[in-house]
Parts: structure tokens; sequence; C-alpha cells
């Protein structure tokens, strides 16, 4: 048994002539005769009987009638809604990113994207903010291979080859201070001459923890730590109310503090965001217009790190 055979016995069954039936499916006579042959053959059970030049559903046909339909409705909807999902912009593209990228650049990448044309503006997003580093990359990449994720940006790429990793921005580390601090009368901070100075550090986040950690190694210092919050914008508040310094993340959200925001010029750190999807994953067109965006826009610095 296969489909065609139930949209023939379906067809078949409301016009109840072989001729018409034939013409409407663009069919011989003679094969969709063969088709329902074959059909019976396999059910084991007449479906059709003579009325005159007509032919009528027998009771057996009568019985299997309302399967058909209700099998080829399921069929014919599911096509539908796959349809829909490949090539209508109301499919959600779900992403997911590290949590550093969560403040400015996943906003400004997705209103960017909108207001290009009208047609962006109606795709919808979904996303997904990890709250690790190390672990969050991790579980970003097993959620991208479940289907869970359609896109992800990660900056610690594990080696899979399964995924397509595109590099598109770097992201560097920033000494945050207080603005009577000597260090803010400075271009740039190296981190070495921050040593009398307590660090507001994180207490979640171990892989950015760790991250800030390996560079007071590279300078030789173990940094005073005067207290631990979760997040930038509590440590930027802790800045400006002159409790320590911090070393973050570089972020647009600290010009709404009253604090100097220093670029670390020793040692030199940073590390490059990338664009992760299924390599062989048929993307629907949401996505591909949405990757399509971001290779696009960043095109200059993936050809500087190539």
């Amino acid at each position: 048994m296969n489909l065609y055979q139930l949209y023939y016995f379906r067809t078949l069954a409301k016009l109840e002539h072989y001729t018409h039936a034939a013409a409407q499916l663009c069919l011989t006579q003679p094969s969709l005769s063969h088709a329902i042959s074959s059909l019976e053959d396999e059910l084991g059970a007449v479906l059709f009987e003579k009325k005159g030049r007509n032919v009528v559903l027998t009771k057996y046909g009568r019985l299997f009638l309302p399967y058909v339909e209700n099998a080829l409705a399921e069929l014919e909807q599911g096509t539908k809604k796959i349809k829909e999902l490949s090539t209508d912009a109301q499919c959600a593209i779900n992403i997911g990113f590290i949590y550093t990228l969560s403040s400015h650049f996943i906003p400004d990448l997705i209103s960017g994207f909108a207001a290009k044309n009208e047609e962006n503006s109606k795709i919808q997003f979904s996303l997904h903010e990890g709250t690790t580093q190390n672990e969050c990359t991790a579980d970003l990449i097993i959620q991208l291979k479940n289907e869970k994720l359609d896109l992800v940006f990660a900056s610690l790429i594990p080696k899979d080859p399964d995924v397509e990793f595109i590099p598109i921005c770097e992201q560097k580390l920033v000494a945050i201070l207080p603005l009577d601090s000597p260090l803010a009368k400075l271009d740039q901070v190296d981190l070495k001459d921050t040593g009398p100075y307590p660090l507001i550090h994180y207490s979640g986040k171990p892989g950015l923890k760790q991250e800030i950690n390996r560079q007071y190694e590279k300078v030789n210092m173990i940094p005073k730590v005067c207290c631990e919050v979760e997040d930038e914008t509590s440590m930027a508040g802790l800045v400006a109310a002159k409790m320590g310094i911090a070393i973050v993340p570089e972020s647009p959200t600290f010009h709404n503090f009253k604090v100097k925001v220093l670029p670390i010029g020793n040692p030199d750190y940073k590390r490059i965001i990338y664009l992760g999807y299924m390599k062989n994953r048929q993307q629907a067109f949401p996505v591909r217009r949405f990757i399509n965006y971001v290779k696009e826009n960043f095109q200059e610095f993936q050809a500087q790190t190539m």
C-alpha cells in the first residue's frame, strides 16, 4: 500500500466513476484500475462494486474511507506545517548564546537584522542564554545537535565535525574603575598595576572567572578579591560606589554607570566569538536568512581571522 493508492481510492470514492476519477488524477483509466485492484488485493476485500456506469463503495469501502480521509488529512496538515516552517517568516529562530553577549551583542544583532527589511521584521526569535562560559558552550552544542537550537554564539568551540563554526567578532576584557581612581587617568591599564586595588570578582560564571585569574597569573599576581557577585551590572554598581575595581568583558552597559572603562594593555587578551550551526541540517528559510545576514555583516572580520 502506498500514498498514491490512498489518494486514488479517496478520489474514486468521491466521483464514483473511473473515467472521471482518472481524468482528475491525470492518470489513464487502466492505471487507476490497476492501483485500486492492487489495494483490494492487499486488503483482501473488494472496495468498489459496479452500479450502472458508475461504481459505489462496498461495505468494506465505506468502512475504510473515514480512515483514509483521516490519514490523508493528517498528512496534508503535516505537509502544510512543514512548508510553513521552512518558508514562512512566522517560524521562530532558536538562538543559544553565552551570557556575556546578552546585554549588547545579541540585541543589536537582532534589531539590525529586523531593520534591514520588512520581511526580516516579521521573523520571530526564541533566545536561550547560557549561565557559564565553559559549561554553557558544551550545553549549547548539545542542544544544537538535539535540534532544540538552530544557531549558537559561543567562544570556546569544541572539535566537532558536525558543526560549522564561523568567527564573527572579538570580545576583549576591560577594567572598570571608580572615576577618582589614579588609574582612571590612564589611556589603558597594565593588569599588574591593579595589584593594590581590591577586585570585585565573579561568584558564578566559573569559566570567565578562571580566565580572569589566568590573566593575573600571566603578570605573576593573585588578585585581592574584596567581594564576589554574579553579574556585570552589580559589579559596575559596586565599582561606582568605590568598593573596588572589576575586570569584565567589554560592554556598552558600563557607560550607564559613573565608572571609567579602560582597555587592558597587558597582558593582551581577546577571545573570538563564533557562530555555530549544523553542517548537514536543512535549515528553515528564516534561519538561512539570518545566517546570511550574520555572514555578510561580519565578512571583514572573518577574512582577518582566516
